[in-house]
């Protein structure tokens, strides 16, 4: 095969004469990241070198997570470490067909479609053969990157050659990619073409369509996919289930919520922060006291984790405080602390501390602040906030108090 790209190019601008087709769609712990991230652009390269990277870690998983750490914080950085590794390849003129494939996965990472180009142009150089499963990682990049277009024109590429058909994982790359732009339309279509193609749909197929849909605010679509799903015998992922769960709670249905947390504890799914944090929100937005301790008393009983915990006391403490509950506010405290659990974020302790200013107790709000000392170490904010509150109040003895603590706390 010759001239990928300039066939590519051709079918392009045969595309966007014909119709416009195209919709737009941390620093980490690692030292390695920390390093680069100290390091100018114009020393990325050699500082790699010193590294000598190679010998520290050469598996898929590390250069996924080197890539996702760098683009989120220096996205210049990321693309100087794919050209370091492609210029390493090269030299060492033994790089395998896989080894290309994984570098132009990783363009996608960065949605860098000319750099994904370049490699393969450099692949085919070399005399290596491309297969469906290079043809399917450059498709994953121009969908990374919104470029539909180039995308589409790809398939056509494969559609025509014996050599690298379409296969089950195009069509997924399809329908995961227009899921992520937030295309359902699209993405239905690709689903259909799929099961035309005589492909059956497997748990990433559902993943990305129930995720679609619900980033869609189809929420009736993604329930119709994830009941096909579950007739179809297939086990749901983690991010299925937290789709699933959003949709119910966007559409109010609080008895279906319910089944469907009974659902995942009845079947050993333990419930994770991000599940967690979508009931505490649902029952917080409607005022449902009463099934938010329903929930701390389902989560409790079945062993889940302390920030799964965490996140439904306070969501109770939140509530009784928005209503200025105090007794239920001081004694959902004092439960949560009885089983060694404190406050996390300021907040959650703001919320508290406001309630207690509208109802002028400021002796209780005294006793609140001491109770929670040798748990919580109040921020900057949380202090500044208490002056305020105690300057509206006219208590300028409370005031000062606050102010010798942050001296004592090393803030002032």
């Amino acid at each position: 095969m010759k001239g990928l790209v300039c066939r590519v190019l051709s079918l392009v601008s045969y595309r966007k004469l014909e119709r416009s087709f195209c919709n737009n769609v941390s620093s980490s712990s690692n030292p390695l990241v920390s390093r680069l991230l100290q390091t100018p652009n114009s020393q990325v390269k050699t500082t790699l070198d010193s590294v000598d990277v190679f010998s520290l870690n050469n598996s898929q998983f590390f250069w996924d997570a080197l890539i996702t750490s760098l683009r989120c914080s220096s996205p210049d950085k990321a693309r100087l470490v794919l050209e370091w590794k492609l210029d390493k390849m090269l030299k060492g003129n033994g790089a395998r067909l896989d080894q290309y494939c994984s570098l132009i996965s990783l363009c996608g990472k960065i949605q860098n479609v000319p750099l994904a180009m370049h490699v393969f142009t450099l692949m085919e150089a070399r005399g290596i053969k491309p297969d469906s499963s290079t043809f399917n990682s450059l498709i994953c990049a121009c969908l990374c990157s919104g470029d539909v277009v180039t995308a589409l024109s790809l398939f056509e590429i494969m559609v025509s050659s014996e050599d690298y058909e379409p296969n089950v994982e195009t069509y997924d790359t399809f329908i995961a990619g227009f899921s992520s732009l937030g295309n359902a339309d699209a993405m239905q279509k690709w689903y259909a073409a799929k099961m035309a193609a005589g492909f059956s749909a497997n748990v990433q197929t559902y993943e990305s369509l129930i995720c679609g849909s619900v980033k869609a605010r189809d929420y009736d679509g993604a329930d119709r996919y994830y009941e096909e799903m579950m007739l179809s015998g297939i086990i749901p992922s983690i991010p299925i289930l937290e789709n699933v769960l959003e949709g119910l709670c966007k559409c109010k249905k609080f008895g279906q919520v319910k089944e469907f947390l009974k659902f995942l504890l009845d079947g050993g799914w333990k419930i994770n922060e991000k599940m967690a944090g979508k009931l505490v929100r649902f029952y917080c937005d409607h005022r449902k006291v009463d099934e938010k301790e329903e929930l701390l008393e389902t989560l409790t009983k079945s062993n889940q984790s302390r920030e799964v915990l965490l996140q439904v006391h306070c969501g109770i403490i939140r509530l009784h405080a928005l209503s200025d509950r105090l007794d239920e506010v001081e004694y959902s405290v004092g439960r949560m602390g009885k089983q060694g659990l404190s406050f996390k974020h300021a907040d959650d302790v703001d919320k508290v501390i406001c309630s207690y200013f509208r109802c002028k107790a400021y002796d209780r709000l005294d006793l609140f602040l001491e109770h929670i000392k040798g748990s919580y170490t109040l921020p900057r904010s949380t202090y500044d906030f208490l002056i305020a509150g105690y300057r509206r109040a006219g208590l300028s003895e409370k005031m000062d108090s606050v102010m010798n603590d942050m001296k004592l706390a090393g803030i002032l």
